[in-house]
């Protein structure tokens, strides 16, 4: 299979794809972060990287049109997101979805696959109406152990929603000792914020602002039992990047050897690679 991957980031499509056993004879990447560039090297020498996706053109892809089997992309969702400024395609960010259309009309894949978060129904079926694809929303939750919506685009046929696998999000922890927590907003009758469970048996979403820190609401950490109720700071603490891989399905210590700070950023951006294992399953003879 000859692949091309556009804001490739650490490279999670590829680990899909070895989970999957798929031979990969040409694995294009088009990605500018420093960081992921690295970890990508350190784990997929083959790689060919592109630059930037603006400067991909018929002139400098290495296959000719038509020769790519799959085109794989997650374009930045800042701008779509429902829990940011929503700028949607005024963000430059966003922007970018132009440059993965553009890509696709000019190289024609077998397949492709677009990933982008839950936005507003007008995007969304803008971006629908462009790719000529309905998209399917599935949850992280199916096959990982954290709350992750997502939607994805795609002409590989037949996709259905993955089997509820059942993971725990206690499952990630390096010390057992601890539970799952997140820090949510005071309540009317409350004077603090809270370190509460999280809803269900899963950890919360995994963004690419969690470096920031553990005290923002809604963000996944961990916490000794009686640590639970009012909110102090440093009776919650961060997941360790090894934890933050164990949410997203990537091998242990894969992002090992950049600084944590750059680690926990692409794994946040990056896809939960069983989803896409699961998505890529459906392709004719894998």
């Amino acid at each position: 299979m000859k692949v091309l991957s556009l804001f490739d980031g650490m490279s999670c499509l590829q680990i899909a794809l070895n989970n999957l056993g798929v031979d990969i004879t040409e694995y294009y990447a088009s990605e500018i972060d420093k960081h992921c560039i690295a970890v990508t090297k350190k784990n997929y020498q083959k790689t060919v990287f592109l630059g930037e996706i603006s400067k991909i053109n018929q002139d400098s892809l290495p296959s000719l049109p038509g020769d790519i089997d799959l085109l794989v992309g997650g374009s930045p969702c800042q701008g779509f997101s429902l829990l940011g400024n929503q700028l949607n395609l005024d963000d430059p960010r966003s922007a970018l979805f132009f440059e993965f259309l553009r890509v696709l009309k000019e190289v024609k894949p077998k397949y492709f696959i677009l990933e982008n978060v839950r936005m507003k129904k007008e995007m969304e079926q803008f971006i629908t109406n462009e790719l000529g694809v309905e998209p399917i929303e599935i949850n992280s939750a199916l096959v990982s152990p954290q709350n992750r919506r997502r939607l994805y685009w795609t002409n590989i046929p037949n996709i259905t929603q993955p089997k509820d696998k059942g993971i725990e999000g206690r499952s990630i922890f390096e010390d057992t000792s601890y539970e799952p927590a997140t820090v949510r907003k005071a309540k009317v009758n409350q004077k603090h914020r809270q370190i509460v469970s999280p809803n269900g048996i899963k950890m919360p979403c995994l963004t690419a602002s969690y470096y920031k820190g553990i005290n923002a609401d809604g963000r996944p950490g961990k916490a000794k039992p009686n640590n639970f109720g009012d909110y102090e700071l440093g009776k919650i603490e961060m997941l360790s990047p090894v934890e933050c891989e164990r949410l997203q399905c990537v091998p242990d210590n894969y992002t090992e050897g950049v600084p944590k700070t750059y680690r926990y950023k692409m794994l946040g951006n990056g896809f939960t690679v069983s989803v896409i294992e699961h998505i890529l399953s459906h392709i004719p003879n894998i």
